[in-house]
């Protein structure tokens, strides 16, 4: 998917919501536990109800190894629907990869080629040469680790240089020319708050992809106001809040209702900053 899509259908749908399908047979409603495949059962009556108010989803990619050849069967049948059935919605398979040269092509090949998904994770501690491969691919986009929601990431990602540079920081300000905002993308965690502005100080354009808010306690409008560009340039991922808002029969429509509520602030975040 190119850029301007991207930007489009966030213009057109008023929103930049992100749905993360991080589908666990043990927390999914119980009567779809009789289905041949629960999980893809769940993940497609989450999809039909919330893909009117997002332009993304993304699969993590854990939920579904867990379970073998079975957890990629779902997997390989979830990213299918969403292409055939919503072709506008961006697909990220979260699955933080990164290796060797050699073995990153690998990675690449099995999420571009064959999954076709739109972006992928990826850790660029080994540096460039194994982020590269990911960058090959015309339309498809690297999403680089940089400053994540997690308490840890306070043990590497904020140790400062000489300089007063922190890893986070040198890390973007290096990648970025690897690729280019029409390919390359940060994670950058809700819960990050302020420092939104110093990560935007070094990836003035390109688009990041924020976990952490709903569950992990991250403010939407912290994001905006310290993150937000004239294009947008915000991928906010919401999985817990809207996928498990309800364990009964009615867990799809309160997803829906969720997934409703988030993008009705964002289109006034959209409005606020003068995207929309």
């Amino acid at each position: 998917m190119k850029r301007t899509e991207l930007i489009d259908n966030i213009r057109a749908k008023r929103s930049f919501l992100c749905v993360g399908l991080d589908t666990d047979i043990k927390k999914i409603p119980e009567h779809l536990l009789s289905k041949e495949d629960p999980v893809f059962e769940f993940n497609k009556a989450i999809i039909d109800v919330t893909a009117p108010y997002t332009i993304a989803y993304k699969p993590n990619v854990a939920f579904y190894e867990c379970d073998g050849v079975k957890g990629w069967e779902s997997l390989e049948k979830t990213v299918k629907y969403i292409k055939e059935n919503y072709p506008d919605i961006f697909v990220i398979a979260d699955a933080k990869r990164g290796d060797i040269g050699n073995t990153s092509k690998m990675y690449a090949r099995t999420f571009f080629e064959h999954m076709d998904v739109d972006a992928l994770t990826v850790a660029p501690y080994m540096g460039e040469d194994s982020v590269a491969p990911f960058l090959e691919y015309e339309g498809k986009w690297t999403i680089l680790l940089a400053l994540t929601s997690n308490k840890g990431s306070q043990d590497f990602q904020m140790i400062q240089d000489r300089n007063g540079k922190r890893l986070f920081e040198r890390v973007i300000k290096r990648s970025s020319h690897w690729g280019s905002p029409v390919n390359l993308m940060y994670v950058v965690g809700a819960t990050q708050g302020e420092l939104f502005k110093d990560v935007r100080a070094v990836a003035p354009r390109n688009f990041l992809l924020v976990p952490g808010v709903g569950a992990q306690g991250g403010s939407l409008e912290e994001v905006c106001d310290y993150g937000m560009i004239d294009e947008c340039g915000l991928i906010v991922n919401s999985s817990r809040a809207i996928i498990y808002a309800s364990n009964g029969e009615d867990f799809a429509e309160v997803a829906g209702e969720k997934a409703k509520k988030l993008a009705e602030e964002m289109a006034l975040q959209l409005e606020k900053h003068g995207v929309i």
